[in-house]
Parts: C-alpha cells; structure tokens; sequence
C-alpha cells in the first residue's frame, strides 16, 4: 500500500483549471467572480491536505465493471486501485460555507474542491508509473465506479479491499464517498497497455460530467 499527503502547491492547479470547472469554459467569469475566487484558493491553499492511496494486485479484482472499461483493462498484467480525496477538512469548509449562505463562494468551493481531487489522482498516476517504470510497464487511465458503466454501488466491493486504510473517506448508505470530494477507482497496468488522451468517444454514458466538458 502506498500513501502520501499532499500540499496544494503539490496539484499545480492554475486559476484558469478552476474557473473551467466553474463552467467557464475558455473564458473568465466577472471581476467580482475572479476577485472571490482567487480569495476562496488563497484561504484553502494554506491548509488543505489531499491524500492518495494505492495498491497492486496481481489479478483482476471482482467488479462487474461493464464492456467498456474491460476493454480499456484488456491485456494488463496487474491492477492499481486507488483512493484520492480532498480531505475532510475541506468537506468541513464546504459545509461552513452553505451554514453561512455565501451561494457564490459556495460554488467556487464546489468547482475547487473537484479540481483538488482530480489533480491529487494526477499526482497519484504519476507516482503509480515511476513505480512501474522499471518494469517498462504503462498505465491505462483511471476508472471510477459511476462512470461508463460500472455502477457507483460497487464501491462497497472496492473499499473492503483496502483494509481500513482509505485515506479517510468512507462510504454513506448511497454507495457515495465522504468527503465527497474524492475520486476513486482502478487502473491497469502493464507492457501492452495504453493510457488515451481522449476517452468520451468510448464511452455512450450521455450524462458524463467529462463529456459535458468536452462537448459544450
């Protein structure tokens, strides 16, 4: 099992990332929106603490995990699955914010807090293929219950196998992750697997989030 602590510095995260999640897509928002968003990063950047954790498993774990992912696992030697979460502190932040009725920072917070969880699996990739680089192994990109099929319930089957140690989050009664922003999943590995820069055109989800994004 490998697990690390991150610093917000850490993600590389630009005020351009943030404000694309903010559905401003190539653009920037009023004066007024940036001004509050550059605040709500400044606050947050001074405590926050994103965690990842991994491990490998030499086969397949046994998810139900639909066609379309399976395809993107064929032919891997070995599996990663993973855990990357913003943190609880800034779940607490986010509620804070709603007790308080700030609506606008609210919403910068919500868009941050994915960006945050997003670039914390970034970092967790990367240190996931400097592990395999000396097997001359690749990556395949990250796959999350949810998303192309594979339904978000099988989280109860994924979070046992990490034995407790889950970078604090945990599962509600829906199957979902709390803090809620955290993304987890599972990834292949292996000399004859391939991470794709473009994936929506694999996938027939409509209501993707990534799609949206890609799309609009």
């Amino acid at each position: 099992m490998t697990q690390k602590t991150l610093v917000y510095d850490d993600l590389l995260i630009t005020l351009d990332d943030v404000f694309e999640a903010m559905g401003y897509h190539g653009e920037r928002p009023d004066e007024g929106t940036q001004r509050e968003t550059i605040a709500v990063i400044s606050e947050v950047k001074s405590w926050v603490q994103p965690q990842y954790c991994y491990f490998v498993a030499p086969e397949q774990p046994d998810f139900d995990m639909g066609r379309i992912i399976l395809r993107q696992l064929k032919g891997a030697e070995a599996y990663a699955c993973f855990i990357c979460t913003s943190g609880q502190e800034f779940e607490d932040y986010q509620q804070r914010l709603k007790q308080e009725g700030d609506m606008l920072r609210v919403f910068i917070a919500d868009a941050l807090g994915s960006v945050i969880a997003e670039r914390c699996a970034d970092q967790m990739e990367a240190d996931l293929q400097r592990s395999i680089d000396k097997l001359g192994w690749h990556h395949t990109n990250r796959f999350s219950p949810g998303y192309c099929g594979w339904h978000v319930s099988q989280q109860q089957l994924l979070f046992p196998l990490f034995k407790g140690r889950t970078c604090g989050v945990r599962l509600n009664d829906s199957s979902l992750m709390v803090p809620i922003k955290s993304v987890s999943g599972i990834i292949g590995l292996g000399s004859s697997v391939h991470h794709l820069d473009y994936t929506c055109g694999l996938c027939d989800y409509q209501q993707c989030y990534k799609r949206r994004r890609h799309f609009s």
